[in-house]
């Protein structure tokens, strides 16, 4: 049996910003020898592993789990952990840290929630890849390396939230269609401002429109055509408030309507005012106002 050659080396960020929102810390890789532990530790950032090779624990303060090729494990701040090699099969893995205000808003939108603290990788994987690229833009001792290494750090957790949100998927806890009708959502609030239609929405998402637009309604009650124009006037109602400067014509164009004249009609339709009148009302009065009639 080959001897296992242990090795290990780490690059820490050239640049620290204490006040930054997010940071990454150091980024490091190392063959374990045999039965090498860690802990029973707690750390003050965050500290996600991926195995490259070999087998081993790792135990949380809820849970034990045996962990190989592929596998991911992150630590959260101020958890008790540890995690030990295996002794015929030690592993090798790499490993990033990261700290800063939004740490937990990343960890959290990727899916390591509650007590989830792994992640099971494919092959295709650029986790490693992106590790790896970190502690090159370290050990580069660049200015712009801590930029760099916030980029790769995104990336890896994007990655990590298409899995584990694929794994939501299939145990059922959201179902497809609101999956769906969510990302319409989410296509309609950033798109809005362009002059963008349901068919583009509908060919971008990959669906068929007449499908869409009969889930979009079960579950919201309403149209995606009548969503997205009450969103429109709800930013123009917005708009003719907070920016008096602003022409008719340049609210319109905004919200994404650039024919003036329609605007102001669905506007009078759904608000009970023109848009002039109702910039004049907000003037005068703003806490007599009524809302739109939806």
């Amino acid at each position: 049996m080959m001897a296992i050659q242990e090795s290990y080396s780490v690059a820490s960020n050239p640049v620290y910003h204490d006040q930054s929102p997010l940071h990454v810390l150091f980024a490091g890789e190392s063959q374990t020898k045999p039965l090498h532990i860690v802990g029973p530790k707690i750390y003050d950032y965050y500290l996600l592993h991926y195995v490259e090779s070999g087998k081993g624990l790792f135990r949380s303060e809820q849970h034990t789990y045996e962990l190989g090729e592929g596998s991911c494990f992150l630590i959260h701040p101020g958890q008790l952990v540890s995690y030990a090699s295996d002794a015929a099969d030690p592993w090798r893995y790499r490993w990033t840290a990261f700290s800063g205000s939004e740490a937990e808003v990343l960890a959290d939108s990727a899916g390591f929630t509650g007590e989830q603290s792994i992640l099971y990788t494919s092959g295709s994987t650029l986790i490693p890849s992106s590790i790896q690229r970190i502690a090159d833009a370290f050990y580069s001792k660049k200015e712009s390396s801590d930029m760099a290494a916030l980029g790769y750090l995104y990336l890896i957790f994007s990655e990590a939230r298409e899995i584990l949100t694929s794994e939501i998927r299939l145990t059922g806890t959201e179902s497809q269609v609101q999956r769906t009708v969510k990302q319409m959502i989410h296509y309609m609030s950033a798109q809005y401002a362009h002059p963008v239609s349901i068919e583009q929405m509908c060919e971008s998402l990959g669906y068929n429109r007449a499908y869409l637009s009969r889930i979009f309604k079960k579950e919201t009650g309403m149209s995606p055509v009548t969503y997205l124009l009450k969103l429109r006037i709800d930013k123009s109602r917005q708009l003719l408030r907070e920016r008096p400067e602003l022409s008719i014509e340049q609210v319109a164009a905004s919200v994404g309507m650039t024919d003036a004249l329609y605007f102001s009609r669905q506007f009078k339709r759904l608000c009970g005012h023109s848009p002039s009148h109702y910039r004049t009302l907000v003037a005068a009065s703003p806490s007599s106002l009524h809302d739109c009639l939806y």
